[in-house]
């Protein structure tokens, strides 16, 4: 890859500027650039990869700029419509500008005439930061490209590895100068950005574990207070807390990193915070502790659009049915959304409801976690109460629902499960994955990939009996590709999220990713939005699956 591959030109009503890539799909650049975001599309195009076309692009984090030149906090995140295949920007050490020798800093922007792009060559001065937000930049050459309209968000390498970024430039060509904010600045504003600067008063292990712990605290909503955090690392003699405190969990763990000179505070603090997690849960679930409604669906035999629906509840281990008709696939859901409601008459008034959508094996991946509860309530069914999906063939083998009884009596004895990762570049025979599934005795399997992208690796979950499965109903759609994708993230992120989830929990913890998700600014990109969650649990349903009949309708 071009080592210019990574800078971006970005465009935002009648602004112009740039940015930098900084994940498959984050660029950085400054807030001002999109500041009319609201009105205007913002759209990203990449000069050195021109086939990728104009991207569009939405603004995830702002830094706090209130407008005009002396404003701090001049950043903004976006985040791209889809994943591009370019290496992100590297960065440099913290204060690489400021070495001896005065080194060279090159832009990368786009001023008037220049949509390819221009190169701009400046030295950062030494010095104190300008109102300890600021690096001022002075021209190497009285000639050549000076910092103009169109290199705003710039970023400022050296020797190809990212310093800092251009926020402003002089009123007057001819004064070359400007501004920069150095990448310990930035990440004041977008912590995030410290896992990926090295700092070499932290090792990369110990900094990398405490941006995953705060990912994880955050996509568990864990009741975390940063201000006690930062005092307990830092200790009675370190840095005062900052004025007004820390808004986010991110943002003490980055206050942290770039401003407590004792190095281990990165290691006490990340270690607190693994304590808060990894505590146990006030009342952790069980088996019997569920009271399932059981939507069961299948094909009625009447022809290619008719379906069978039959809903029951359970009540003290005795199944109670709801309702079943034989409908066209069009009219499933409504009549689900009744029968749902009815069931709930069923149950105890302290159960714990538990929808369970027993389905067969080829729509599995059906979104029926995202159906929305009712014709007056638009919340998806998934935010609404925890929901799971069952194989249809196996909630009926009596074999598979014995070994994964004694399955359960296992995981119950254990708090956690680690995640089996099932990932969609593996070269892996189904057989042998379903050998390795089972010798391995997994209780938590992760696939990159839905059911449709490799059936037969797929069925090797289901016809083992590993209790839970989950994986994203839009993963990798294909097997054996070069590179990461979207699938490989998503088990990442699913990896640190359930680690520490007991296995009966992983129904409310999986709700409140869902609920996480439909709350997000843009839910579509967030990585949990379309997680599966088949868990199968017999001793939830202590009668013998019966045959679903076809009633006529």
């Amino acid at each position: 890859m071009s080592s210019a591959a990574w800078h971006a030109r970005i465009e935002c009503g009648d602004e112009v500027g740039a940015g930098f890539l900084v994940s498959a799909r984050q660029v950085l650049t400054c807030a001002h650039v999109v500041q009319w975001d609201q009105t205007a599309a913002v759209s990203v195009t990449f000069p050195g990869h021109q086939e990728l076309g104009s991207l569009t692009a939405t603004v995830v984090v702002r830094g706090g700029w209130q407008g005009g030149d002396t404003s701090p906090g001049d950043v903004a995140v976006l985040e791209l419509d889809r994943e591009v295949p370019i290496a992100p920007a590297r960065f440099a050490p913290p204060g690489a500008e400021r070495g001896p020798s005065a080194p060279e800093l090159v832009a990368y922007g786009f001023p008037a005439g220049y949509e390819e792009g221009a190169l701009a060559v400046y030295r950062a001065v030494r010095g104190p930061l300008i109102a300890d937000e600021w690096v001022q930049l002075q021209a190497v050459a009285a000639h050549g490209q000076p910092l103009a309209d169109g290199f705003s968000g710039a970023a400022l390498a050296l020797d190809g590895q990212v310093v800092g970024m251009v926020t402003q430039i002089a009123g007057e060509p001819d004064l070359r100068v400007g501004r920069m904010l150095p990448t310990q600045v930035i990440a004041r504003y977008w912590p995030e950005l410290g896992e990926l600067v090295p700092t070499p008063d932290h090792h990369l292990d110990a900094v990398r574990r405490l941006y995953t712990l705060v990912r994880r605290a955050v996509d568990r909503r864990a009741d975390c207070d940063p201000d006690r955090l930062y005092r307990d690392a830092v200790g009675a003699f370190g840095p005062e807390l900052p004025p007004g405190g820390f808004a986010t969990l991110g943002a003490a763990a980055g206050y942290v990193q770039w401003e407590v000179p004792d190095a281990e505070a990165v290691t006490r603090f990340a270690d607190l915070l693994q304590e808060l997690l990894d505590a146990p849960p006030a009342r952790p679930a069980t088996a019997s502790s569920w009271s399932p409604i059981v939507v069961e669906l299948d094909h009625s035999g009447a022809g290619p659009d008719q379906v069978t629906v039959e809903v029951s509840a359970y009540r003290e281990g005795q199944r109670r049915r709801v309702g079943s008709r034989r409908l066209p696939r069009s009219a499933v859901r409504e009549y689900v959304q009744r029968s749902i409601d009815e069931a709930f008459t069923h149950l105890s008034s302290d159960a714990a409801e538990l929808l369970t959508f027993v389905l067969p094996r080829e729509w599995l991946n059906e979104p029926v976690a995202h159906w929305e509860c009712g014709t007056e309530d638009s919340t998806p069914l998934g935010c609404a109460y925890p929901l799971v999906v069952v194989d249809r063939s196996r909630h009926r083998s009596g074999g598979l629902r014995h070994q994964l009884s004694r399955k359960w009596q296992k995981l119950d004895a254990c708090p956690k499960a680690r995640l089996h990762r099932v990932e969609c570049d593996t070269t892996e025979r189904p057989p042998s994955l379903r050998k390795r599934l089972r010798e391995d005795d997994v209780g938590l399997a992760g696939f990159s990939f839905p059911p449709a992208t490799a059936r037969p690796h797929f069925d090797a979950g289901l016809n083992t009996p590993v209790p839970v499965l989950l994986w994203s109903r839009t993963g990798c759609s294909a097997l054996r590709h070069e590179g990461r994708c979207s699938g490989q993230v998503f088990l990442d992120r699913l990896a640190a999220s359930v680690a520490d989830v007991p296995p009966a929990e992983l129904p409310r913890h999986v709700m409140a990713l869902r609920e996480t998700a439909n709350a997000d600014e843009d839910p579509e990109t967030h990585w949990a939005n379309h997680v599966q969650l088949l868990w199968d649990d017999p001793r939830c349903f202590p009668e013998p699956a019966a045959s679903l009949h076809s009633p006529v309708a």
